[in-house]
């Protein structure tokens, strides 16, 4: 490492819970970096957490939740609990003195983010975006922002996958499943990214599994003001697809991959001048390899390290969390509502 990293000891993670996801994709991206130490996992079944940390080359191996947040080494707790049990654990690990790394999104609601706010204070919470530290984000929002596009008054945004398993915690409405929860966040963020602003109003519509009664289409659109619209689409039952699309008045911009980036491989976005309708001689702009979750972890390291905690990032959690509700809202109304 460089620069201010130099010297830096490594930051000491502990994993709460055996999730599926921070072995496939969170703690492979920790692992890369001489910032962050994977030093421990929990897990309530100790058989089942000695087996995860002995696949994943973790030293220590917890049977409970609270021996992991009673390890005095332990500085920063990353919680992948099901979305129901996201402010409870973050609560805890909070009050115990770590700071948390919290997987999105970070509860059921809004409201019950607020009991946050004092530890905010005392010690790091933040909200799992990955994405926001690509530079492939950072990239494409100097474009808008340099006016390559001209004034961006719409965006697009697209993400599907299939899951139709009813033991999946993404198809229990009680874990907080359902599309908008699991993926619709991740629209959120990325209009609130490109357009640098927060919506005031949302009109939406959601289609629910008629056996999981969590919602398998949530469609919406966050009015901006000003005449800027986004609009998005999230699915767990169709077709894996995913896009970004910024229009402007003189050009228009694609991620095609903006939120599964490769861990190990480049990634791509378009750019075009609206000269051909086919698109077919959009400019390529392709980006080198980078981990995201490494990224991330990096990051929050550096501010465990370098920063003195502040409700910044818990706030912006929260103003996703008061959009999601909308969307729920407008959904179940049939009409605009307020964010």
């Amino acid at each position: 490492m460089v620069g201010h990293d130099e010297g830096m000891t490594a930051v000491r993670w502990g994993i709460l819970s055996t999730s599926s996801f921070a072995e496939r994709r969170f703690i492979p991206g920790l692992r890369k970096s001489a910032l962050v130490e994977v030093a421990a996992v929990a897990s309530r079944d100790f058989e089942r957490s000695r087996a995860f940390a002995a696949r994943n080359a973790i030293p220590t191996a917890y049977g409970s939740y609270e021996e992991l947040l009673a390890d005095p080494s332990i500085e920063v707790i990353y919680n992948p609990l099901p979305n129901n049990s996201h402010v409870e654990w973050t609560k805890k690990a909070a009050e115990a003195g770590k700071h948390v790394m919290c997987e999105k999104p970070m509860g059921m609601n809004a409201m019950e983010l607020d009991g946050l706010l004092p530890l905010a204070e005392r010690v790091h919470i933040a909200e799992g975006f990955m994405v926001r530290y690509h530079p492939q984000w950072h990239e494409t929002r100097e474009r808008v922002r340099n006016g390559e596009l001209g004034r961006v008054t719409h965006a697009h945004i697209a993400f599907a996958y299939t899951n139709e398993d009813p033991q999946n915690i993404r198809n229990r409405v009680e874990t907080g499943g359902g599309a908008l929860y699991d993926i619709g966040c991740y629209a959120i963020v990325a209009a609130r990214w490109f357009f640098e602003a927060e919506p005031v109003r949302v009109a939406a519509v959601l289609d629910r599994d008629p056996t999981f009664g969590t919602d398998r289409l949530a469609s919406a659109m966050l009015d901006f003001g000003d005449g800027r619209v986004a609009a998005f689409s999230v699915s767990t039952q169709s077709v894996p697809h995913q896009r970004v699309h910024l229009f402007g008045a003189l050009g228009r911009l694609e991620i095609t991959v903006p939120f599964n980036h490769p861990q190990d491989g480049p990634v791509t976005y378009l750019t075009h001048d609206g000269q051909s309708l086919d698109g077919l001689d959009s400019e390529r702009h392709t980006i080198a390899s980078h981990d995201q979750y490494m990224l991330l972890g990096e990051a929050f390291s550096r501010r465990v390290r370098d920063e003195a905690p502040t409700t910044g990032p818990l706030r912006d959690a929260m103003q996703n969390m008061r959009i999601i509700d909308a969307v729920f809202g407008a959904a179940a109304s049939g009409r605009f509502e307020p964010i």
